[in-house]
Formats: structure tokens, C-alpha cells, sequence
């Protein structure tokens, strides 16, 4: 059964625009998934406390018969063999990062996926782009709506629509 998910994309080196564009373009590769809606790009300030260039960030939502497993395998391929992301310094540069933030209604956890993204609503940079696609739609374990988490995030990294 075809399921509803929401993909976080973020990129700070080189061509960040061309990279998100390709990162989009790969999703819509995936067997059996397909693009349904893009956010709009945001340029934002790294978090974690590493010292790097601003990202580019947006989201994505995907129609997808992949399970939640798979659908992860196939964001760390395009990670690692389209974008050739190696994994260096925790929370630091990369060229491209995919998160699955939403499965369906799914409240999922084990050693390599949680879902809902666990950190999500701590995220301007995430929660900006999925609340243009996605306002209404209730984190199912906060019980709150996307456009409730950004209102009550008190974060101040900048997160600037581009």
C-alpha cells in the first residue's frame, strides 16, 4: 500500500540549489515513490556547534510503496553514491542529507530509524519547510500540528526563504 512520507534535504557545500534539485530527482527515481510536493529552499544556519557554511534545506513529500526500512537504504545510497557523502565529523559539512521526518502515522523506533524524526521539532530549519507543505499535519506521539512546533520553537537560528 502506497504510503505518505516527508523527506528533509540539506546540503552546505559546493552547488547547494543543484544539489537539492538532484536530491529531488533521485527520490523521484525510488521504485515505487514518487515527488508529490516540494517546499520551498531556505538558506540556514548550521546547528550542533561545528563551524561550517550555511545550508540549503527543504522538504519533500513522497508517495512510496517502500517500506520504512527501505526507503532508508535508499536515502543513504543516494547519500553515499550519488553525493558521495563520507562520513566524517558529527553534525558537520556534508553534501547531502536525507531524513525521513514522517511515515504515515507511523511511531517507529530500533538502532538505525526512528520515526517521527526524533529531533524534528527542536528544528527551524525543518520545521519552516515541512509547515509550507504540511501545516495541519499532527506529530503523532506530540500531538501537536506542524505549524504548533514552529510557533513554539524558541530557537533563533536563521532560517531564510530564498
Amino acid at each position: 500500500m502506497e504510503e505518505c512520507a516527508y523527506i528533509a534535504l540539506g546540503s552546505n557545500l559546493g552547488d547547494r540549489e543543484l544539489k537539492l534539485l538532484t536530491a529531488v530527482g533521485e527520490l523521484g527515481k525510488l521504485p515505487g515513490t514518487r515527488v508529490t510536493a516540494l517546499s520551498p529552499f531556505y538558506e540556514t544556519d548550521p546547528v550542533g556547534g561545528v563551524v561550517q557554511d550555511n545550508f540549503y534545506n527543504a522538504v519533500a513529500r513522497v508517495a512510496t510503496l517502500l517500506t520504512p526500512g527501505d526507503l532508508l537504504k535508499e536515502l543513504k545510497r543516494i547519500e553515499t553514491k550519488v553525493f558521495k557523502r563520507k562520513a566524517t565529523v558529527h553534525w558537520g559539512p556534508r553534501s547531502m542529507d536525507l531524513d525521513i521526518l514522517f511515515y504515515g502515522n507511523l511511531v517507529y523506533s530500533d538502532s538505525t530509524l526512528s520515526i517521527p524524526h526524533p529531533r524534528l521539532a527542536e528544528r527551524r530549519f525543518v520545521l519552516q519547510p515541512l509547515a509550507d507543505l504540511a501545516p495541519d499535519l499532527v506529530h503523532p506521539t506530540l500531538g501537536k500540528n506542524v505549524a504548533e512546533l514552529l510557533a513554539e520553537l524558541t530557537t533563533t537560528e536563521k532560517v531564510v526563504r530564498i
